[in-house]
């Protein structure tokens, strides 16, 4: 029988993904809770589970004393000389007190306590398994659509990538392995509950760490992030090595690191521009890729005007001031865009011709060349704030 315990720890073990201890443990917890359970027991018995050979017993300390009154908490000096002569009255000795009846009850008695407390072990490693993992990307595969709510596998637990998190132009095929950002794991009764989010702007910087060595190096820093999920977005990343171009670096040979990004969000437009500590150089890169003549900025009030030639302004905007919208976003700053004429009739007085110009000019021609999804398509010129 011994050897079966423990051969059904080991299995459990391996099988549960929880270690033996833990395992041990809860069986004596089990077994001391049966033994009260039946028996008129001493309340400060215990259980002693030997992890090598799987022998228990259970053992209750007793006092040595003359004269027994009570045989449960109590001992004679006579009978606990019969297990040690060094024993003296008022001696406080563990003592076993095992009933011979007490295998089948325990068995009995134990069984569906043990299975209750597995599955909270197991729960628990599932839980800190994913919850270290929170604000990283994890892949699964869709194993069925509920309510317009996505249940993702992930091996070890089932996920669920709730409506609100969804990209609104995605479809969800069952058995399609799909990368998602993990938001939270909550810790229920039922196990661990863990919550996915397609639309998180963490999504994107996570799958630029994965595609960009440089960026997971730490030599190339993904500063901001702007995004509207299944249309458009815009990444601003800066080098801490001079000889590294950051934006090359994103884009990857002949376009393939962003291209492959660009297909996992099924063909989400991408900007990816220089961050600038000059916040007018660093507004100009913000609205790639239109061309900017000038930039003045208000840094108490987080402020700029940025004038661009006239051909340039629908695109400066963008698509239902999209891309006006996301500059605004990327740089925390509000962005008031003019064309040159408009500004010239205005009377606005325009901040010399920024570095952003020349810096503005080397994006454009890259991402022209190596055809990373850029601009939508122009829309009609119209003026405002964003």
């Amino acid at each position: 029988m011994n050897k079966e315990l423990l051969s059904a720890i080991e299995y459990l073990s391996k099988e549960k993904g929880v270690s033996v201890d833990v395992i041990c443990d809860s069986l004596e917890a089990v077994l001391i809770t049966a033994y009260k359970k039946e028996f008129d027991a001493n309340p400060n018995a215990v259980v002693r589970l030997d992890r090598t050979t799987g022998d228990y017993s259970i053992v209750a300390p007793k006092k040595v004393v003359d004269v027994v009154e009570n045989g449960e908490t109590e001992i004679s000096l006579e009978e606990a000389k019969k297990i040690d002569s060094a024993y003296e009255a008022d001696d406080e000795i563990m003592v076993d007190v095992t009933p011979s009846n007490f295998g089948r009850i325990a068995a009995q008695a134990a069984k569906q306590v043990m299975i209750q407390r597995l599955r909270e072990a197991e729960r628990n490693i599932i839980y800190d398994e994913f919850y270290n993992r929170t604000d990283d990307i994890i892949t699964g595969i869709i194993r069925r659509v509920e309510q317009k709510n996505v249940y993702i596998d992930l091996g070890k637990a089932e996920a669920v990538l709730p409506q609100a998190e969804q990209i609104a132009t995605e479809e969800y095929a069952v058995g399609e392995r799909i990368k998602c950002y993990v938001v939270e794991v909550r810790k229920t009764t039922k196990g661990a509950q863990i919550l996915l989010s397609r639309t998180h702007p963490g999504l994107l910087k996570r799958l630029f760490e994965l595609e960009v060595p440089e960026i997971y190096d730490g030599v190339v820093e993904l500063q901001s992030v702007a995004r509207e999920p299944g249309r458009r977005s815009k990444i601003a990343v800066y080098s801490r090595d001079p000889n590294v171009d950051c934006v090359g670096a994103c884009v990857g040979p002949k376009g393939a690191r962003v291209q492959n990004i660009v297909m996992e969000l099924q063909n989400e437009k991408i900007d990816i521009v220089k961050w600038d500590e000059d916040p007018a150089v660093y507004i100009a890169n913000a609205l790639s890729p239109s061309q900017v003549i000038s930039v003045t900025v208000d840094e108490s009030k987080k402020t700029s005007a940025v004038v661009v030639p006239d051909y340039q302004l629908s695109l400066a905007i963008g698509k239902a001031g999209q891309n006006a919208r996301l500059a605004a976003k990327l740089t925390n700053w509000k962005i008031d865009i003019k064309s040159e004429s408009q500004a010239e009739e205005e009377g606005f007085e325009g901040a010399a011709e920024t570095a952003a110009a020349e810096d503005l000019a080397d994006t454009d021609d890259m991402m022209n060349e190596l055809a990373v999804p850029a601009a939508e398509d122009p829309a009609e010129p119209v003026n405002g704030e964003e």
